[in-house]
């Protein structure tokens, strides 16, 4: 078993490279399984991040498999799975979403797929990397949501499974990247509370982002 969750997390580290989202040592990615727990190791080239460069701690850290010291961002990571059901959290430095926590206090509804997410999207308040303090500050703005920016660092984003975490991702830097688009031409019309509602509700009667059959 984890063998096959170091590979799944490998793979992930992979596509967010890909995707622009993680940059050379910068980010962590984790999946949980039971009382386990499979994340980037510290200093691992994420883009091409390999099951050798993923280690298993166990929910107090301990190290039960691997050769290399898990991501300094550790206590980020097993603070999520200890606050809920999360089975996996992706951490990134992605341009856009970084450059929104330089500058905004919480990314503001502006499309209804940010809903997705959980609403407007908190920035939690600076504190240096890999400390505990940080953790608790991404802890707190997580809460209710899928999804946190960090202020002048990155984003957290989690989810039901590692694909759906790194989904989050890639639709949080998008909304920030919209957002971005949409300041440089005026000031976005944001969508008010009962707009919001009126998605979730036409969402739910609809089945909204699930396979249909006719």
């Amino acid at each position: 078993m984890t063998d096959a969750l170091r590979a799944e997390v490998a793979a992930a580290s992979r596509r967010l490279a890909e995707a622009g989202l993680l940059v050379g040592t910068a980010g962590n990615v984790s999946a949980r399984a039971g009382d386990l727990v499979a994340i980037t190791a510290t200093g691992v080239a994420l883009g091409t991040c390999s099951p050798s460069d993923v280690t298993v701690v166990s929910l107090d850290g301990a190290v039960v498999t691997g050769t290399l010291a898990p991501t300094s961002e550790l206590a980020l990571h097993l603070g999520v799975y200890a606050d809920g059901p999360s089975a996996a959290v992706v951490h990134t430095h992605a341009p856009f979403a970084t450059a929104v926590a330089c500058v905004l206090d919480a990314l503001p509804v502006l499309h209804y797929q940010q809903l997705a997410l959980g609403g407007e999207v908190r920035v939690a308040p600076y504190a240096t990397f890999g400390s505990v303090a940080l953790a608790g500050h991404v802890r707190a703005a997580l809460h209710g949501r899928s999804a946190a920016l960090l202020a002048n660092h990155g984003s957290v984003t989690v989810g039901a499974s590692l694909d759906a975490a790194v989904e989050n991702a890639l639709l949080l830097e998008w909304l920030c990247q919209l957002h971005h688009r949409a300041s440089a031409l005026g000031t976005p019309r944001v969508l008010t509370e009962e707009q919001q509602l009126d998605v979730i509700h036409a969402a739910l009667a609809r089945g909204y982002g699930t396979p249909q059959e006719i």
